[in-house]
């Protein structure tokens, strides 16, 4: 039999069904290793099948399988003259719907760029869908850099991040202790809130007031503003943030809020006019 069809062969068998011939494969377990195949690749750059397979501890002959399986979805490419696989033109099509669902359209992201460029801080637009939020665009430059690591789709540590806390303080308080009990309150800087009664308080005049702070919680020496914006039916749909060195907030911080409140006004009246799902999921 020739090598090929060996390894083919041997590969069509997890671990477990190689001591237990009569086990089924993992559906679990084969989705877990193509996604984290993806994610190196993604993360590395094109990558021959060895580097793959080292990089996310999956064994050879199943990196094979699955780069194989991901190529003929399109959702990789097999670079043959440089023996190396890359992202798939399919994620693309992906990406460009996972944007329009997120709504960020030329406009929104001009009014971040706007935002960036009038503060002289990072500023970020985050969406909320239900007890959950993601950052879904940031404008940035070396002068005014974003917090690490809040690039497009982060979603961590809601009890330490100004979009975070927005998004507790639209549930109600028993869905805000849920989400706090399996998330954690981990001290990410000594400033960090990790007294529950303490949060909980804080919520309620986040609630009140429509406005979060976070003062060096998240990371030491930056502090962070966000603002809501909502559906017509007052549902939560994003929010307007910024970040900077806590001493640029010094004798600014009325107008720095009156800045993101004017810019959120302005990215929730796009979302709740625009065409995507907001307006039939939400109103």
């Amino acid at each position: 039999m020739p090598l090929e069809k060996r390894v083919c062969h041997t590969d069509a068998m997890s671990e477990g069904q190689l001591q237990n011939p009569a086990a089924k494969p993992s559906r679990d377990g084969i989705l877990k290793r193509a996604l984290a195949i993806i994610e190196y690749i993604a993360e590395n750059g094109g990558s021959d099948a060895k580097a793959v397979s080292a990089g996310t501890e999956i064994p050879l002959p199943t990196t094979y399988r699955l780069l194989g399986e991901l190529c003929a979805e399109e959702l990789l490419v097999h670079l043959k003259n440089e023996q190396t696989y890359a992202l798939g033109y399919r994620l693309h099509k992906f990406g460009v719907r996972l944007h329009a669902d997120l709504g960020l359209s030329k406009e929104i992201r001009r009014e971040l760029s706007e935002l960036h460029q009038r503060l002289g801080m990072a500023t970020y637009l985050a969406i909320h869908r239900g007890m959950d939020f993601v950052i879904a665009h940031v404008c940035d430059s070396p002068a005014a850099p974003r917090l690490a690591p809040m690039s497009f789709g982060f979603r961590e540590n809601p009890h330490a991040s100004a979009f975070g806390k927005l998004g507790l303080a639209a549930l109600d308080e028993s869905s805000r202790k849920q989400v706090l009990t399996e998330s954690g309150m981990p001290a990410l800087t000594d400033r960090t809130i990790t007294d529950l009664d303490d949060l909980l308080s804080e919520l309620k005049a986040i609630e009140r007031d429509r406005i979060a702070w976070e003062h060096e919680e998240f990371q030491e020496g930056v502090s962070c503003v966000a603002v809501p914006f909502f559906s017509t039916s007052g549902v939560l749909l994003g929010s307007i943030a910024a970040s900077a060195p806590t001493s640029a907030y010094e004798g600014m911080r009325t107008r720095i809020e009156h800045v993101l409140r004017s810019t959120a006004s302005r990215v929730g009246r796009m979302y709740r006019l625009g065409p995507h799902f907001y307006r039939h999921v939400y109103q």
